[in-house]
């Protein structure tokens, strides 16, 4: 089980009458999600991470060494990096490294995923040690980067307590200090509606991603009017549904957590997770 605290349940407000999404859920459902652990044999942490149909492997590999800059400081570092399957999409994409040149978007990912998985980690309690998540996207149906970004914590833990094992790592060490997990949310037909599949995400008026840690508190935000304009009052809605889908993802992550590697813990669109860790 990982170092960091509890999360806790919060429900997301909903219509009173909520006339169901493209795909039946309503509108402050995720879509189901699915955390299978140790998916990889190589990793320190591996994870397949399942929003709906995006489908995500979040490997962390723990390496004995820090960036230049870093050296002799007595502290360590985490990063990210995030890239797609040219056959992710409907319509095949070159590798970049074919192109020889890094995308905008991916450089743009890798730095939010590093920056909101550092939100969470005492860099001084892993020594002088590097933790490196990458994150392969094997297929897109929106929330890539959500998807991403939840995943990629529990691979983070599992590398974590990889290290105490083999000694790189002081075994007293906490290390975590909170969970990280993010969801999307967007105006979709003129109604605030949580984790955005591809059909809602590209006719959306306005989406956000939003990144939060257990405890509730905001990591990140970034929000986008796509052709519709928003009020406050329309903002706080969004951040609401943020908030209680970051809730049951967090409830998930320390569930999965105390599973078995290989067994896969699936919580139903819709479903809340009992905070004790008890699967779905």
């Amino acid at each position: 089980m990982t170092d960091a605290p509890a999360s806790r349940t919060v429900n997301a407000p909903a219509d009173a009458a909520p006339t169901p999404r493209h795909d039946g859920r309503a509108p402050d459902h995720l879509r189901e999600v699915r955390i299978t652990r140790g998916w990889l044999d190589h990793a320190a942490g591996s994870v397949l991470v399942e929003f709906g149909r995006t489908r995500v492997l979040c490997a962390a590999s723990f390496q004995p060494d820090v960036p230049r800059w870093l050296k002799g400081q007595g502290t360590g570092w985490v990063t990210g990096e995030y890239a797609m399957l040219p056959a992710a999409t409907h319509t095949r994409s070159d590798r970049e490294s074919v192109k020889g040149k890094v995308k905008g978007r991916t450089q743009e990912i890798s730095r939010l995923l590093g920056r909101a998985l550092r939100a969470a980690v005492d860099t001084s309690a892993l020594g002088e040690n590097t933790i490196v998540i990458d994150c392969d996207v094997l297929q897109a149906d929106g929330g890539t980067r959500t998807a991403a970004i939840t995943g990629a914590w529990v691979a983070l833990a599992d590398a974590v307590a990889a290290g105490k094992a083999s000694g790189d790592i002081a075994p007293d060490a906490v290390v975590l200090r909170d969970a990280v997990q993010a969801i999307s949310v967007g105006i979709v037909d003129g109604r605030p509606v949580l984790d955005l599949d591809y059909p809602e995400d590209s006719t959306a008026g306005a989406d956000m991603n939003v990144v939060m840690t257990g405890a509730g508190d905001l990591v990140e935000v970034q929000g986008t009017a796509e052709g519709q304009t928003f009020d406050r009052a329309m903002l706080n809605a969004l951040l609401d549904l943020a908030e209680g889908g970051c809730a049951t993802l967090a409830a998930a992550q320390q569930a999965a957590l105390g599973l078995e590697a290989g067994e896969r813990l699936v919580v139903a669109s819709g479903e809340q997770v009992p905070v004790d860790g008890q699967g779905a």
